[in-house]
């Protein structure tokens, strides 16, 4: 497999902590998103929604958008699993996972960003006010779901799961852009506990090829 993404993306870092829980080898391809690379036709003649990450199969099949190639990959490889073996906890985990992927990322990632600052003229701390509102806000969300479960290790229960693939990545970037993550006990508990497992911190951006300072 081949894996076209960029070290600083959300949704590649999903996919990578995914890839590496399961053990599933693949070739690291890095598109520059911050550089524009993602625009290029030499990509966008793979990926036809010009983003990352593009999972792109042994016999050519490209597969996009970081939540499905997860479930994909979860079904092709179900051990160890990503979902809950049963209706109502798989449920549970993706409404967590989508507080993340469909409330918080959408609103705040590379290319909405980069139009509030280059067509909309809005200042850089304007800009990075309005991100740490949106992140914090959708973490709150977070907070209140996970206090309804029962104490684990992990978003839900002592496994990671998707949940964990979606929440470790936004933590990331989050503290790139300083948002206050005090008072979220359970979000940062499943954070710390995420990043002592061997496959977080080998999907994490620092450890990737491509990786900047």
């Amino acid at each position: 497999m081949k894996l076209y993404n960029y070290f600083r993306s959300s949704a590649s870092f999903r996919v990578r902590i995914a890839l590496a829980l399961k053990g599933m080898s693949y070739d690291y391809l890095p598109v520059h998103i911050a550089r524009g690379d993602h625009k290029l036709p030499a990509y966008t003649d793979k990926a036809v929604e010009g983003l990352v990450p593009l999972l792109e199969l042994d016999d050519g099949t490209r597969l996009t958008q970081s939540m499905a190639i997860i479930e994909y990959l979860d079904e092709v490889q179900p051990a160890p699993a990503l979902l809950p073996a049963d209706a109502l906890g798989r449920a549970r985990v993706r409404a967590l996972s989508q507080i993340v992927a469909c409330e918080i990322h959408p609103i705040n990632n590379l290319r909405v960003l980069k139009y509030l600052t280059k067509e909309l003229k809005v200042e850089e701390e304007a800009k990075n006010t309005w991100y740490r509102h949106w992140v914090r806000s959708g973490l709150e969300s977070f907070e209140r779901q996970l206090a309804l479960q029962p104490t684990s290790t992990y978003c839900f229960g002592d496994t990671p799961t998707l949940a964990d693939c979606c929440l470790v990545p936004q933590i990331f970037n989050g503290q790139r852009f300083n948002t206050d993550f005090s008072g979220l006990t359970r979000t940062m508990a499943a954070f710390d506990a995420c990043m002592k497992h061997p496959a977080f911190q080998q999907a994490q951006p620092s450890a990737c090829p491509d990786a900047e300072a």
